[in-house]
């Protein structure tokens, strides 16, 4: 058990600190680590990726804290655009939760490696916006916010690979993107890990320890480093320049998205 605490700590360094450099919540990193750790522990096939998923947005509630902190401190983070989009978040997160739970394990590893590919395309492509674009009004915040949750619990990420790229297409200055994100992960981590319990109570197949779909060891391991390198990462983001940093993270993505899509064909 205490080799799989360090393990899981590990996970946490690595999270953490990226939440707070690229404000992705760090889930990115965290569900493909988890599925192969819990596939070394013997967990269930079928309920490996939701248990994983589940735990990533559990973990997610304290990396965004530590994070949007951070990025507080130093005035990049939108406060009115966290309230205009935090109700789509609360709806779209739990909603998508629910369908997640009911999705076998190979749909849900497929559909992340899908979105690794397409998240990390789109980091490369690094399109710039025009300069007359806004956030768009309410009715059109209440959509954006659905989908940035509703996706964000299929993936079990904090949602800064979609908030992030929505808010500077909107013309929102990258640094002040990166830390608004950061704040909105929190929502969705709070309605994603409330669907993942509650659709996740009972099971049999659940391995000891777990909440629903959270495993207790795995979360605590990672909360306990990832909230002491979320602060590194934000101090690092605010002095690097962040496009190179993407496109160096962008091909770590289609790395870990080729590794599980070839281990789920085999």
């Amino acid at each position: 058990m205490l080799t799989v605490l360090i393990t899981y700590c590990g996970v946490g360094v690595i999270a953490g600190f990226l939440a707070g450099l690229l404000g992705i919540g760090g889930g990115l990193v965290i569900v493909p680590m988890l599925v192969y750790v819990m596939g070394t522990q013997g967990v269930s096939p079928g309920v490996l990726m939701h248990l994983a998923l589940g735990t990533s947005m559990a973990s997610i509630m304290f990396t965004s804290v530590s994070s949007f902190m951070a990025h507080h401190r130093r005035g990049a983070v939108r406060w009115e655009v966290v309230r205009r989009i935090v109700v789509g978040i609360f709806t779209g997160t739990f909603l998508g939760s629910c369908i997640a739970a009911a999705m076998s394990t190979a749909f849900l590893k497929g559909f992340f490696c899908v979105f690794l590919y397409v998240v990390a395309t789109q980091m490369l492509m690094n399109k710039k916006p025009k300069p007359s674009r806004e956030l768009p009004g309410a009715p059109g915040m209440f959509v954006a916010g659905n989908v940035i949750g509703g996706v964000s619990s299929l993936v079990g990420i904090g949602g800064g690979t979609l908030s992030v790229p929505f808010m500077v297409w909107c013309n929102i200055p990258i640094h002040h993107a990166i830390g608004t994100s950061a704040a909105i992960g929190l929502p969705i981590a709070v309605a994603g890990t409330a669907g993942y319990i509650y659709n996740g109570l009972g099971l049999a197949s659940l391995p000891a320890y777990s909440i629903g779909y959270i495993s207790l060891p795995a979360l605590l391991g990672i909360v306990c480093t990832s909230i002491l390198t979320a602060p590194l990462g934000v101090r690092l983001a605010h002095k690097l320049p962040v496009d190179k940093l993407k496109r160096v993270f962008a091909l770590l993505l289609y790395l870990v998205g080729t590794k599980m899509l070839v281990g789920l064909i085999g």
